[in-house]
């Protein structure tokens, strides 16, 4: 059957048959234009993973049961079980904040409040609740936020009234222990809580969820609903029990097959004659009150002497008896007896509190959940692992049992082991996943107290608010052991002037940064002086400043280290560990010799693989020269203007060093990343790039590293002759390098150096500072003096021109600020590099989900260039701009995007759940402070 939408302004009643006696029916219009004044649209941010439910945003749909007190019936999963944040926008487009004040631990209904007072320019209706109108055959409309759409109008006929339930999933929130409606009506996303009235104005059932593939809606009966009503007016939690049992409606032909007896089935016909079955037992949690006295096929014949045939009856029971026993008629293969069952309280058994520790979630397991996966309620239930806890290698939806071998067996015990540690303390962790509990494993846990705030929340049910306490780590550092290493034994030449000198670098990023999109990084580092605890990495393995490095020396000892110098345009990275932890160990160190190679030259490759096994490979040189590296369209670091080289063979291995034949290193054996096919490649970075820089650190001066700013591609000399190459010029390359007669093109202007105004895209450079240019090596020395002076080939015209070289920062984003869930820095190097002139401006690099400004629809690449129409350019300026800013205040931004274009986005501020920090560098350590905040004592 098809489906008819029906807009409030176009409802078209039929009419058939001739007119006949009696009352007439309502008219569908004036009932419409009534409900519509109820119903509202709701706009829903789910602040934090919690349960089954992720943090995000939604929209649903609502309606006014009580206009005095301002109360709103809508889908449990609309109110959410953890921390969230709603607005309701009333058919005249007036918009309200709602408290969440109920969420039914198992049915899938709750409540909102809103002061009705802020409704200034409508008057509110409010709906009748009528269980009792559901009928199959009744002709009903759904009036509600469809599709995201203010207000769409539903048709349909109820066609079921004992339908199943609907399932969503073995990790997701589920309804049981009831009947749905089921109608012919396709209610999609956005129509989730909507009223489904019946021709006279009265709400028969709630919208909850739909199949589109056969068309069909199913709406939660009100029943319970109503009796729920009444406790929400007083502000009481309405009494709520379990046995912790699944039941299942099964009709009386299935019954015989289970064992029911004909004398038995004779008595619940006559009990109710209309019923076509009875309740069985679908499954039992175990540990749980009817775990060892109920089991899977049990026939529920009699709650506490009286019969029963449906879920009302048994959950009326329950709820009454909440903390005392009750006892259940049972007959199972014929026979029949009875069993007496402690009534648990639902509200007990549902998430209260959380801890968030390094932006993890972590609270006690619901019963959701339990009985989701068939498990015992018990332990820590791990929402969300975070930062901290997944570089420890722990898993989202797992179950916590121990910290240091002591058991945690509830949140309370869990946060006490934790804040207990001192940041750097290790701890090992006993966990299994949810989905399997036979599968326990143990990871060791690293206590972190910098980067992020951890802190206990819990739920006020008057208001629905989580206001949280951070709890604060002990004061104090835990510095590694000392420890001494053996180094695998090499075989060859290279392997012993390498094997002691390479380890395994492991870096993780707290706050994605300089368009990162990952947040964990592994690959090798090459010991590049043993007094300092210098090591050297490729910008593939530590591909920014901020973040948590470990080097592990052979597989045996793992030691902290720290970013000293980020190499700007190259591909690698200095680190810095403690070589005093190492005690008498004999570590290596590479110093590497500056030869030139040539194609099929024989070289040796010296690596580890993944598990720290040296590798020792003999191979070939198969291409050397200019390494071009694809860009992405979110600006991040890519490789430019290096001359490297490739091997016709090698091993497999995370990285590692470049040996001549007489087994001396000569070159890096690095990964860089092509950010265009987001795939990596392995080359050879010559040595000579890398001990430039490490000949300054050595010496304890300043890296100085100047650019001209531009970055160059090779041509051929005669596509250059195409373009007006001078016979003069063309012999003067191919006596300065006739093993390699290109020119150097400008391929790309980087913004913001003096080279911006001064050259221009397709130029060839013939000459720099009176030398021919042919090598991309040869910038690498050139760019050591402030000035160059060029001569150019443009539009067949020769040009000579002085341009000034550009000092680049080594230190990569050492500041960062997250703003209303935004992770903001000033736009970094490959912005200007790649967009082609400087931005200014704060860079928006992250966002994350459930915050005002993935709710307001921003997105990375962004920068904010004024806030509140003030204009910000820097950092500072930023900081200064959004200290004073309220919770709850509309903030508008002016944005520009990377192609210039600018937009004005508003949000609103949320100072409990996204605190405005700054983090930033200071004496070498990072520093997390709160710049605002609500809510949250400091």
């Amino acid at each position: 059957m098809q489906i008819t939408k029906l807009l409030v302004a176009s409802v078209v009643l039929l009419f058939t048959g001739a007119s006949h006696a009696g009352p007439k029916e309502p008219d569908w219009q004036e009932t419409l234009d009534r409900v519509s004044r109820s119903v509202v649209s709701l706009k829903v941010r789910a602040v934090r993973d919690f349960d089954t439910e992720r943090a995000g945003s939604s929209t649903g749909t609502g309606f006014v049961i009580d206009s005095e007190r301002g109360i709103i019936l809508t889908n449990r999963h609309m109110v959410h079980e953890g921390p969230v944040i709603s607005r309701a926008v009333f058919l005249n487009h007036e918009e309200v904040a709602l408290e969440p004040i109920y969420r039914d631990p198992v049915h899938d209904f709750g409540f909102y409040r809103f002061d009705p007072s802020a409704i200034q320019h409508m008057e509110m209706e409010e709906l009748q609740l009528s269980p009792e109108a559901a009928q199959v055959g009744v002709e009903i409309r759904v009036v509600g936020n469809d599709s995201g759409e203010k207000i769409s109008i539903l048709d349909g006929t109820i066609a079921r009234l004992d339908r199943s339930a609907p399932n969503y999933g073995n990790n997701t929130y589920n309804d049981f222990n009831t009947f749905y409606l089921q109608a012919a009506s396709n209610t999609s996303g956005g129509s989730s809580g909507s009223p489904v009235v019946d021709r006279s104005g009265r709400v028969v059932g709630l919208n909850a969820g739909g199949k589109s593939s056969a068309a069909s809606a199913y709406y939660l009966p009100l029943h319970r609903v109503v009796r729920a009503v009444p406790y929400i007016q007083r502000g009481e939690l309405p009494p709520r029990g379990t046995i912790q049992t699944t039941l299942r409606f099964t009709p009386y032909e299935a019954l015989r097959q289970l064992g029911l007896s004909r004398s038995r089935e004779e008595k619940a016909r006559a009990f109710r004659p209309a019923g076509t079955g009875l309740l069985v037992v679908d499954s039992v949690v175990p540990g749980g009150p009817a775990d060892g006295k109920l089991r899977s096929g049990d026939i529920v014949i009699e709650v506490n002497g009286e019969p029963v045939a449906d879920f009302l009856a048994v959950e009326a029971v329950l709820d009454a008896a909440v903390g005392a026993q009750v006892e259940l008629g049972i007959e199972r293969g014929g026979e029949v007896f009875s069993v007496e069952l402690e009534v648990d309280d639902l509200h007990a058994l549902t998430p209260h509190s959380f801890l968030e520790v390094g932006r993890g979630i972590f609270h006690e397991l619901s019963y959701q959940q339990a009985r989701n996966h068939h498990v015992e309620i018990g332990g820590v239930y791990v929402a969300q692992a975070g930062y901290s806890f997944s570089r420890a290698g722990l898993r989202s939806r797992s179950i916590i049992t121990h910290v240091n071998g002591e058991p945690v067996p509830d949140l309370d015990a869990f946060q006490s082991a934790i804040s207990a540690m001192k940041r750097g303390e290790r701890a090992l962790v006993r966990a299994w996943p949810i989905s399997d509990p036979q599968r326990a494993y143990e990871v060791v846990y690293t206590a972190d107290s910098g980067w992020h705030r951890t802190q206990r929340c819990v739920l006020e049910y008057s208001t629905g608010e989580w206001p949280c306490e951070v709890v604060a780590a002990p004061e104090g550092q835990v510095q590694p052991d000392s420890a001494t290493v053996v180094f695998p034994t090499p075989s060859t030449k290279a392997g012993k002037y390498a094997s002691n000198a390479l380890v395994q670098v492991d870096f993780d990023i707290p706050y994605p940064t300089a368009g990162l999109k990952a947040d964990s990084y592994r690959g090798i580092g090459i010991l590049a002086d043993k007094e300092h605890g210098f090591v050297v990495a490729d910008r593939d393995t530590v591909p920014v400043a901020l973040g948590d490095i470990e080097i592990t020396f052979a597989g045996q000892v793992r030691l902290p280290a720290q970013v000293i110098y980020l190499h700007p345009i190259h591909n690698f990275v200095v680190l810095k560990y403690d070589p005093a932890l190492l005690e008498d160990t004999e570590v290596g160190e590479i110093q590497f010799r500056d030869e030139p190679v040539s194609v099929g030259e024989t070289v040796w490759q010296v690596g580890l693989d993944s598990s720290s096994n040296l590798i020792e490979f003999k191979t070939t040189v198969a291409k050397v020269g200019p390494q071009w590296f694809g860009a992405s369209k979110t600006p991040r670091f890519r490789e430019t203007n290096i001359e490297a080289f490739s091997l016709q063979d090698y091993q497999g291995s995370l990285g590692g060093v470049i040996a001549n034949r007489r087994g001396r290193p000569i070159a890096a054996w690095f990964s860089f990343m092509d950010q265009s096919q987001a795939e990596a490649r392995f080359r050879a970075m010559p040595g000579h790039y890398i001990e430039r820089v490490m000949n300054a650190l050595r010496a304890k001066e300043a890296v100085q590293y100047h650019a001209l700013g531009a970055e160059f591609s090779a041509v051929k000399l005669a596509d250059a002759r195409e373009r007006g190459l001078s016979a003069e010029y063309a012999n003067a390359i191919l006596k300065a390098d006739p093993s390699h007669p290109v020119v150097m093109r400008v391929a790309r202007i980087w913004g913001g150096t003096p080279a911006g105004s001064k050259l221009r895209n397709g130029d060839l450079v013939l000459e720099v500072n009176g030398q021919t240019f042919t090598r991309l090596r040869a910038m690498e020395s050139w760019t050591t003096e402030k000035r160059l002076e060029l001569v150019i080939l443009r539009d067949g015209e020769i040009i000579e021109m002085g341009v000034d070289t550009y000092l680049v920062p080594g230190g990569g984003v050492d500041e960062i600020v997250q703003w209303a869930g935004l992770i903001l820095h000033e736009p970094h190097l490959e912005v200007a590099f790649q967009a082609g002139e400087k931005k200014s401006g704060v860079y928006g690099s992250w966002l994350w989900y459930g915050s005002p400004a993935y709710s307001a629809g921003m997105r990375p690449t962004r920068r904010i260039i004024e806030v509140n129409d003030q204009p910000v350019s820097t950092m500072a300026e930023f900081i200064e701009a959004v200290r004073n800013l309220e919770h709850g205040e509309s903030v508008r931004l002016t944005l520009e995007q990377l192609d210039g274009r600018v937009r004005v986005k508003t949000l609103r501020l949320d100072l409990k759940y996204w605190p405005t920090t700054h983090i930033f560098k200071e004496d070498g350590q990072w520093v997390l402070e709160t710049v605002s905040s609500a809510g949250t004592p400091e």
